[in-house]
C-alpha cells in the first residue's frame, strides 16, 4: 500500500505543478486581437486554474474512500522524521486526514528540495524550472529561505498534534512548553530531507567528472550547484593529479553529519516526558 500511496502522491504533485505553471502558458493569457484568430488554447475555454485544485481534492478524498474500502484493517503511518503517527483504515475520518497529510508531506519535501536548489542558484536555463513552482520565494533572502522550513514545520506540528490528540491517533503533549519542545525537534528534523538531493548532486557531479555525458545544460547546472556545495572544502588539498576527492569527502561528511543529527534528534525526542 505504501507504493500505491507514493504513486498517488506523485499524481497529486503533478497536478499541483500544473496548477503552478499554467499561468506561465502564453495561450492562457489574453492575446492581442491580431492573434485571436490564429492561436487557440489547447484546453477548453471554460477550464480554470482552480479546477486543478479541485482535481487534487477529489483525488485525495477518493483515495481515503478506497483505503477504507480496500484495506479496512490496515495501519498507515505518516512519516514525519522522528515521529510516525499511525492511522487505522477502519475510520474514514482518519483515512481522510491521512490522505491530505500524506500529500502535504510529499508537497513539503518537494518544496524543501526546491528551496535547497534556490539557495545554490545554478545557471538560469535550468534554474527557471525551480523558479516557476517557488514563485516569489525564489527572490527571498538566504536567511529567510533557510529558516522558513523550520517555522512552517513547527507551527504545522503544533496545530496538528492537538488535532491528532483529539482524535486519539497520537498522544499529545500535556503542556504548552512540552508541545513547543516537541515542535522544535520535529522542525529541526525537516532539514534532514536535504541529505538526499545533496547526495544525488554530489554523486552525479562525481560521475560527470570521469564520464563525459555531453553538453546538456543539466550537467552544467549539476556541476555548478555541486561546486557551490563543496566550497567549504576548497582550501583542503583534495586533488591528486587529475583525481578530485572533494565530492567523495563531501559525501562521507554528509553521511556522518546526517546520521549524527538523526540520532541526536531521536534521543532528544525520546527524553520528552510524553
Amino acid at each position: 500500500m505504501s507504493i500505491v500511496d507514493f504513486i498517488l502522491n506523485l499524481a497529486g504533485l503533478l497536478l499541483w505543478l500544473n496548477w503552478r505553471s499554467i499561468r506561465f502558458d502564453p495561450l492562457t493569457k489574453r492575446l492581442p486581437a491580431t492573434l485571436m484568430g490564429t492561436l487557440r488554447p489547447a484546453a477548453p475555454a471554460k477550464f480554470r486554474r482552480w479546477h486543478l485544485l479541485a482535481f487534487i481534492g477529489g483525488l485525495l478524498i477518493l483515495r481515503a474512500a478506497a483505503y477504507r474500502w480496500v484495506a479496512p484493517f490496515w495501519v498507515f503511518k505518516l512519516h514525519c522524521g522522528v515521529v510516525s503517527p499511525p492511522f487505522r483504515s477502519d475510520s474514514f475520518d482518519g483515512m481522510l486526514l491521512f490522505s491530505f497529510l500524506s500529500f502535504g508531506v510529499t508537497l513539503g519535501i518537494f518544496y524543501m528540495v526546491l528551496l535547497l536548489l534556490s539557495l545554490f542558484k545554478g545557471p538560469e536555463a535550468i534554474h527557471h524550472f525551480v523558479k516557476i513552482p517557488l514563485g516569489r520565494m525564489d527572490a527571498w533572502s538566504v536567511p529567510v529561505k533557510i529558516l522558513l522550513p523550520f517555522f512552517v514545520t513547527a507551527l504545522a506540528w503544533a496545530m496538528l498534534s492537538a488535532l491528532l490528540g483529539g482524535m486519539q491517533i497520537f498522544p499529545t503533549a500535556d503542556s504548552t512548553a512540552l508541545r513547543i519542545e516537541q515542535s522544535v525537534i520535529i522542525a529541526l528534523g525537516v532539514y534532514l530531507v536535504w541529505k538526499f538531493p545533496i547526495a544525488l548532486l554530489l554523486l552525479l557531479h562525481l560521475l560527470n567528472s570521469y564520464v563525459y555525458f555531453g553538453q546538456h545544460p543539466i550537467w552544467n547546472y549539476i556541476n555548478t550547484v555541486a561546486q557551490k556545495l563543496l566550497r567549504p572544502l576548497v582550501k583542503i588539498p583534495l586533488r591528486v593529479g587529475k583525481v578530485d576527492f572533494a565530492p567523495l569527502l563531501g559525501l562521507i561528511l554528509l553521511f556522518l553529519v546526517a546520521i549524527a543529527a538523526e540520532k541526536a534528534l531521536m534521543l532528544a525526542y525520546r527524553r520528552l516526558p510524553i
